[in-house]
């Protein structure tokens, strides 16, 4: 599904470059769950961004199911961005002052869902994920759990290809924690193309294989269980 070759990205400095990637060259399966871990400043984000086409200014080859990333124009990667990732942040990401349900839809809208769909669709999640209770209320009337259920269902309710999560259960209590990575792993089951970054050592272990970086450079790519 995913292709990279010898990806690097860098930023100016005075007098020179920071690298944040080097030389990356990285296969991930249709259906795969993968972790990426390492070290603070090791590139984990930033290749998490690249792989979510969040960031263009790279070197390299990136092939996403078929179509060869470097060759599209902004408005060509923000389309396929829309169509084929979603994506779970750490704090959540949700908008302030819509309810539960109208953060869920608003990716739909996004799509030219029909209305009459976007109902079923959010209806279907809420109640999947235990939060029809929930629906009316505001991210802030919410705990932190609550909030990540939400997170995920607006990232999944689009029905993508691949799902990205930063460090989904990173400001959790382990409680909470658990039921997103059993969430996480019940998606995986359907089919779902999963990369997570993680500092949970025992959280990476539970997917497929584990990528490590270090210093931007890929320290071991893992192998698929």
């Amino acid at each position: 599904m995913i292709r990279l070759q010898n990806i690097e990205k860098s930023v100016p400095l005075a007098g020179g470059r920071s690298w944040l990637l080097r030389n990356i060259s990285l296969d991930i399966a249709e259906g795969e769950f993968a972790s990426v871990m390492g070290p603070s400043g090791a590139g984990k984000t930033t290749l998490l961004n690249v792989l979510g086409l969040m960031d263009h200014d790279w070197q390299g080859a990136f092939t996403f199911d078929g179509v060869a990333v470097e060759t599209l124009n902004a408005k060509q990667r923000q389309a396929l961005q829309r169509d084929k990732v979603g994506f779970i942040f750490q704090h959540y990401h949700l908008i302030d002052d819509l309810k539960v349900w109208e953060n869920l839809d608003l990716p739909l809208q996004y799509r030219d869902v029909p209305a009459k769909e976007r109902a079923s669709r959010v209806g279907d999640l809420l109640d999947r994920f235990q939060i029809v209770g929930k629906k009316d209320l505001y991210p802030s009337q919410l705990s932190g759990g609550q909030q990540q259920l939400v997170a995920v269902a607006r990232a999944v309710i689009t029905r993508p290809r691949l799902l990205l999560a930063d460090e989904p259960t990173g400001a959790l209590h382990s409680t909470q924690a658990r039921s997103i990575m059993d969430l996480l792993h019940e998606l995986h089951g359907e089919g779902m193309t999963i990369v997570q970054v993680t500092h949970n050592a025992a959280f990476a272990d539970e997917a497929q294989r584990v990528i490590h970086l270090r210093d931007g450079w890929l320290e071991h790519a893992g192998g698929s269980v």
